[in-house]
């Protein structure tokens, strides 16, 4: 049966598939002022959100076999939001500085991109392998709950791609949306570690 521990676990999963989507759709919005809306744009940003996770898969597989714990896991979501703040706050001169040294756009856009979402994404990709190192508590039902992980991450950025398409960017502008994930995702490792020291007393995890 689920408990409450795993069904933060899922819920917090869900909400970084969410916030990592709706992240990567708002970076052609952010990037369409210097370098334009064209195929190669979103190819840029959907090359380095990809290579970033892959590299965030990699270093939170690791850092969860040394004590994984709720604390931990939450030090990541706060990592996350002080990384993703900048977005909001720099990108404008960032952005300005890439455009006016690097004629070609397929090159601006990927550097502008990887200055700016590099960094952050690689630490939201960190939260994935972590969340399935806390669930997994013996290896015959490991595959399990990977795939129930990862169902429900990846249901959180269909509904972040969807829902910040169709309505956030129609009523917010869009360095509210980015401050607006990035105080979300604050809030969720604030309340996990919250969680962790105040609620949670047993000992669940080897």
């Amino acid at each position: 049966m689920l408990n409450k521990t795993n069904g933060l676990i899922y819920f917090l999963a869900f909400s970084s598939g969410f916030s990592i989507m709706g992240i990567e759709l708002l970076g052609g919005r952010i990037l369409a002022p210097f370098f334009g809306s064209s195929v190669h744009i979103w190819g840029s940003i959907i090359t380095v959100f990809m290579l970033s996770l892959s590299f965030g898969y990699l270093l939170g597989g690791k850092l969860s076999i040394k004590r994984p714990s709720l604390t931990k896991y939450g030090l990541i979501f706060l990592l996350a939001s002080i990384a993703v703040l900048p977005i909001a706050l720099f990108a404008q001169p960032i952005m300005a500085f890439i455009f006016t040294h690097v004629e070609d756009s397929r090159y601006g856009s990927l550097l502008a991109s990887t200055a700016l979402f590099f960094i952050p994404t690689i630490i939201l990709g960190m939260i994935s392998p972590y969340s399935v190192r806390l669930l997994v508590t013996d290896s015959e039902h490991s595959g399990q709950v990977a795939g129930g992980l990862y169902f429900v991450s990846t249901l959180g950025s269909a509904l972040g791609t969807i829902i910040t398409s169709f309505y956030m960017v129609l009523a917010f502008d869009v360095n509210a949306i980015i401050i607006g994930f990035a105080s979300f995702i604050g809030c969720l490792g604030l309340f996990a570690i919250a969680f962790d020291k105040l609620i949670i007393k047993e000992p669940v995890y080897a």
